[in-house]
């Protein structure tokens, strides 16, 4: 499973992954606890992997900010997403010292940590995007 296959239902706690396409939007499962949902297409749906992160330079995908946490971590899991705002930023700034301090909010690092956390916790250790694994199967 990627970040292509796994979205964020706005309102709705945890992560999803996309198991169909519907009529009408799509059927996921929840990683939290394998219950199905509904999700119509009215609703605010986030891929992971279109979620990026504001650095000083530029715009890092979700996928790579992810990669960064494991291996800064050595694939263990991360501070509990319910810390304090100064834990959570002190580790985001140790894992991702070029982030944009004036538009990543602690409710986005919590958020990310909280992600992370829920990804690791179900295995999924693959960060990257379909179109990176195809660019590195090509090459």
């Amino acid at each position: 499973m990627t970040l292509e296959k796994i979205i964020s239902v706005g309102g709705k706690p945890g992560l999803y992954e996309v198991l169909t396409q519907t009529r009408t939007g799509v059927l996921a499962a929840s990683l939290i606890d394998g219950k199905r949902i509904t999700v119509s297409a009215r609703e605010n749906v986030s891929l992971l992997s279109e979620i990026a992160i504001y650095t000083l330079t530029e715009e890092m995908p979700l996928g790579e900010v992810f990669q960064k946490i494991f291996d800064h971590l050595s694939g263990a899991s991360a501070l509990s997403h319910k810390s304090s705002k100064d834990e959570l930023e002190a580790f985001f700034f140790d894992v991702l010292p070029e982030y944009d301090e004036d538009r990543v909010y602690a409710s986005d690092i919590k958020k990310v940590v909280q992600w992370y956390n829920l990804l690791i916790g179900k295995g999924v250790t693959d960060f990257s995007t379909q179109d990176e694994s195809e660019t590195n199967s090509e090459a």
